[in-house]
């Protein structure tokens, strides 16, 4: 008897699976084979994701802030208008405009809006207003002492209804509602100078994190030296100077060799309400710096040290015409003049 070797057939199943009018593979149940996963939706790169559009249809991504996704099936969808952001396997939106979350350690700038017992709500722009202890600010002279029912009767004579001040975010309460503290003389009620209100850290143009907040500007035009209190929260302050009178006042006590004396000097004008005397050099300098600001917003340029003073630069170059005559007539830091400024900031900055 011959025996004759047949080459090895393909199975059906295999068959099956291999077949050119076929895309998956399907196990017994006519489901598709486990061994074979089907393949991932990648994640789109648009600059602006609308509400309502799809971010993702893949179970392995987590949906975030400014997303949302139905029980029964695993589309993401965005619910704001904003920018992708992905960390890890987790999706979120961040919007184009959107109101200041505190976090512990911010530098803000607030307006008081109420007096209450032992603290004062604050305005920060935020969903919440926030709270201002009165045990976390500082005493008159320097004073480390418990607060009393006298300081309680007092309130008012440190910060009142209107008054504007800089702080420190010093803790965020379940709700969201931030605390606020100004232990330090770097904090406390603003004056002598100019308030603007812009977009905050929501996103587009707007003032963003970075190392300084709080910087002295040493103006042109014999403008002096000037202060910029960028908030967080998207409240700017623009100030004269008061270094040279702290420190007259501390070299007057000095020679009186009397370190009291010195505290007071110094502390006393903390919650002083009067304004002193600015010079209309210095008032020109701080509109065009509050012009700079203003034309970084409008352009959508973030705000921060190095932006703002960029912009300052050349604004003062675009106010030289090619003789070196200076342009008094046109200060205005809008339009196509803000436009050309912010182009030659980004392109010196480069």
């Amino acid at each position: 008897m011959t025996f004759s070797i047949l080459p090895p057939a393909a199975s059906p199943r295999a068959a099956r699976g291999t077949s050119p009018c076929s895309d998956t593979s399907l196990d017994s149940d006519g489901d598709i084979d486990a061994t074979r996963p089907p393949k991932r939706s990648k994640i789109g790169h648009k600059a602006v994701i609308t509400p309502g559009e799809v971010v993702t249809e893949d179970s392995q991504w987590m949906r975030g802030h400014g997303t949302t996704a139905s029980p029964d099936s695993t589309v993401i969808l965005a619910t704001v208008a904003g920018t992708l952001l992905r960390t890890n396997k987790l999706l979120s939106v961040q919007p184009l405009r959107a109101r200041y979350t505190p976090e512990i350690g911010d530098l803000v700038v607030g307006r008081i809006v109420s007096v209450e017992t032992k603290r004062w709500k604050v305005d920060l722009s935020a969903p919440l207003l926030a709270h201002l202890p009165l045990s976390a600010i500082n005493l008159p002279g320097g004073i480390l002492r418990k607060r009393t029912a006298t300081d309680e009767l007092a309130i008012r004579t440190f910060f009142s209804e209107g008054d504007l001040l800089v702080a420190e975010v010093q803790s965020v309460y379940q709700d969201g509602a931030a605390s606020l503290h100004t232990r330090s003389l770097r904090y406390g009620k603003l004056r002598n100078g100019v308030f603007m209100r812009v977009s905050g850290t929501g996103g587009g143009g707007g003032v963003v994190r970075s190392r300084r907040q709080v910087w002295t500007v040493t103006t042109a035009n014999g403008g002096g030296e000037v202060d910029m209190v960028l908030g967080v929260n998207g409240y700017i302050w623009i100030c004269k100077h008061s270094r040279g009178e702290l420190v007259a006042s501390t070299e007057e006590a000095k020679k009186m060799n009397e370190i009291t004396k010195m505290e007071e000097a110094v502390n006393e004008s903390m919650y002083s309400n009067r304004n002193d005397e600015i010079g209309p050099q210095t008032r020109r300098e701080i509109a065009r710096l509050g012009g700079c600001v203003r034309a970084l917003v409008e352009n959508g340029v973030r705000v921060d040290e190095e932006m703002v003073m960029a912009a300052y630069g050349m604004s003062l170059e675009g106010d030289t015409d090619m003789d070196g005559a200076q342009e008094e007539e046109d200060e205005y830091m809008g339009g196509e003049k803000g436009k050309r400024v912010v182009a030659a900031a980004l392109e010196s900055v480069r």
